[in-house]
């Protein structure tokens, strides 16, 4: 009967989840039928990544989390693997090498990196004392473990995905029970070290940062994405323009208006109404995904829902951020709009370790 109680109250809180994923992908396919302006083979391949997606969610709970777990450090071995090849054999797009073409499909390894990277610092920390988490000599491996691979998509370059697996690794080892002097500490010396670090970004890396201190600097060249994306968000109003009348989209004047500025796309046409609709429903995702974590008494488990809770977040936070003008354009995906396999997958795999984390609550 306790057995049966226990199931009910699973199934009920999963609930949650997969509501919350059926209004934000329905607003995703109805994004990109904004973006190609009807429903062509682009809509048609986004929608077939989302099932394909949802499978790869419902088909990792059936796999104990242990065996996650267990897999971790070669898991984060064979994607550390295929940042290297990148840099040797990866496909440029964009001015830029980050994708391995295997013809049938290309993916962003860095995109992969990110769950990685959380898996086998949730496996790490999990197997700490509370003494070793006070020692600072035990936080070297997972230094090392963020900035290894930040270093190899820095090359690529790829800016934004680097500070968000080092913001997400970062905040991982915060949250596991760092010492605070030491961490303030680190924190301290990276913000003095980031006019240094000024001399090694690329020229455009730069731009866009000057950019995001004076917008109107160049405002038909590096400075156009974010004044167009400004002007369609604020002239969506409250209820928007209307589907397929959006003047900035439909014109081809916002660019990148599929991928990166989706959310700029669908706020040109639904308004501030749809655009707070997002945001909540992004709100309460990830608020989700830390209730998981804050009611798991598995340190793993605990562990990878704070991790892809933060991964959430930083992501949310750093596209919508950008394309309203706050943050510097970086190129980040908004998680399960923006069109892209390697970005779907990612967050779709981090709901499936999501379901099961929750399930491992329940067997405590």
């Amino acid at each position: 009967m306790e057995s049966f109680r226990r199931k009910s109250h699973f199934f009920d809180e999963t609930k949650i989840l997969f509501v919350l994923l059926f209004f934000i992908l329905s607003i995703s396919i109805l994004g990109q039928v904004i973006a190609f302006e009807g429903f062509g083979l682009a809509v048609q391949k986004h929608i077939i990544k989302i099932v394909f997606g949802v499978i790869i969610m419902l088909l990792i709970p059936l796999v104990d989390l242990r065996i996650w777990s267990s897999f971790a450090y070669p898991f984060y071995l064979i994607i550390f693997v295929c940042l290297v090849i990148v840099g040797i054999l990866g496909v440029i797009k964009l001015g830029a090498q980050r994708w391995i073409d295997l013809h049938f499909f290309a993916f962003q390894p860095s995109e992969f990196m990110k769950l990685a990277l959380i898996v086998t610092l949730s496996k790490y920390y999990s197997e700490l004392s509370t003494f070793e988490l006070k020692s600072l000599r035990y936080h070297i491996l997972p230094g090392i473990l963020i900035f290894a691979p930040v270093a190899l998509i820095l090359k690529q370059p790829d800016l934004g995905s680097a500070m968000i697996l080092f913001a997400v690794g970062v905040g991982m080892i915060f949250l596991v029970g760092f010492p605070m002097k030491a961490f303030c500490f680190f924190i301290g010396s990276g913000v003095a070290m980031c006019p240094l670090g000024w001399y090694f970004l690329h020229d455009y890396q730069k731009n866009r940062i000057l950019n995001f201190l004076d917008p109107d600097r160049d405002p038909l060249g590096t400075g156009y994405h974010i004044l167009q994306s400004k002007i369609a968000i604020g002239s969506g109003y409250i209820w928007g323009k209307g589907i397929f009348q959006g003047d900035q989209g439909r014109l081809n004047f916002l660019p990148e208006k599929h991928t990166d500025f989706i959310f700029t796309t669908i706020s040109e046409e639904l308004g501030f109404v749809g655009a707070a609709t997002i945001i909540s429903l992004f709100i309460l995702l990830i608020c989700y995904f830390f209730w998981v974590g804050s009611i798991n008494k598995n340190r793993f488990a605990k562990n990878l829902s704070f991790g892809l809770g933060l991964l959430l977040f930083t992501h949310m936070f750093v596209n919508i951020g950008m394309v309203l003008g706050i943050l510097p354009v970086v190129g980040i995906p908004l998680p399960f709009l923006s069109y892209g396999g390697s970005s779907m997958f990612t967050f779709m795999i981090s709901c499936g370790l999501i379901i099961s984390a929750l399930a491992q609550s329940k067997n405590k």
